[in-house]
């Protein structure tokens, strides 16, 4: 693969996450979980700005109107123009030791969110969970240590699912009219060399980007789990790639401070910031939460 990384937006996010392409505001969305700040930034690194939350938001997703926003015990429903944060509904509330993690809107119209045991041993405490836009929490899934690399593939019907910890990456059937999930494919299983998986985009030819934040790389990954390529980053721990810009040409990369040891920020100091790149890879509209 080709294509070179560039800085777009050089701060130092603690935790960097959920990169979200708006194309109507024409802004990449994206959260640093441990600040409680979303941010938003043009496609040239440009009118950056960012806002507070009263909670460690997690994931993004594109609403009607606004944006859903997971944050560490519930969904809500934020608006940037006026700063309207409206909870939808509770999810793990009464599990000290979780939070929720990564999320996006899938192709039923549902927001899917996973959480994570927040505990340095990473017990398989936490679940998969869908979201739909009156409020309602079904658990998809249990038993996972940190949920993360949700992705669907251009046609709605393959969905990709990620446990950071596990550390593996698995295949699942997807209804894109009910949201059922069946047979289940253990695609990869990953290590820190390769890098752990952490969240995930496809392309528009159904390839999986996962970003491999133990190795400073994004992997590309066929979806029977063959590995095809990976892209070297100017960021130790990338967390997240998205498509965007003009004609979802570009993928952009969340990545992380926190955790990261002194060495590997050093032979890396971009860590922490936004990441740009054009690899040949387009990607697609995201999904809109139907709230």
């Amino acid at each position: 693969m080709t294509g070179t990384a560039r800085i777009l937006l050089d701060i130092r996010a603690r935790v960097g996450e959920s990169p979200l392409w708006d194309p109507a505001r024409e802004r990449l969305f994206f959260v640093d979980i441990e600040r409680a700040e979303i941010h938003a930034v043009a496609a040239d690194g440009t009118q950056h700005r960012h806002w507070t939350l009263p909670d460690r938001p997690t994931a993004l997703g594109l609403a009607e109107t606004g944006l859903v926003v997971a944050c560490a015990k519930g969904i809500h429903l934020w608006s940037p123009e006026t700063g309207a944060f409206d909870l939808l509904c509770r999810v793990e509330e009464g599990i000290d030791t979780n939070r929720l993690n990564d999320g996006k809107v899938g192709p039923d119209g549902c927001f899917w969110v996973g959480s994570m045991h927040e505990r340095p041993e990473r017990l398989p405490t936490a679940a998969l969970w869908r979201i739909t836009p009156e409020g309602r929490a079904e658990k998809k899934l249990d038993g996972i240590k940190v949920s993360n690399g949700l992705a669907w593939t251009p046609d709605g019907r393959t969905m990709f699912h990620s446990d950071t910890r596990g550390p593996w990456i698995d295949r699942w059937d997807f209804d894109p009219l009910t949201g059922a999930m069946t047979n289940r494919t253990r695609i990869a299983t990953l290590d820190d060399a390769t890098g752990r998986p952490d969240g995930a985009t496809c392309d528009r030819d159904g390839f999986y980007w996962s970003a491999g934040v133990t190795a400073g790389r994004l992997n590309r990954f066929r979806a029977d789990g063959g590995l095809v390529g990976s892209v070297d980053l100017p960021v130790a721990a990338p967390t997240m790639a998205c498509f965007g810009g003009e004609d979802f040409a570009t993928l952009f990369v969340t990545s992380l401070t926190d955790g990261v040891s002194p060495e590997r920020i050093a032979a890396k100091p971009a860590t922490g910031a936004v990441v740009a790149i054009e690899t040949g890879a387009r990607g697609v509209a995201p999904y809109v939460f139907a709230a």
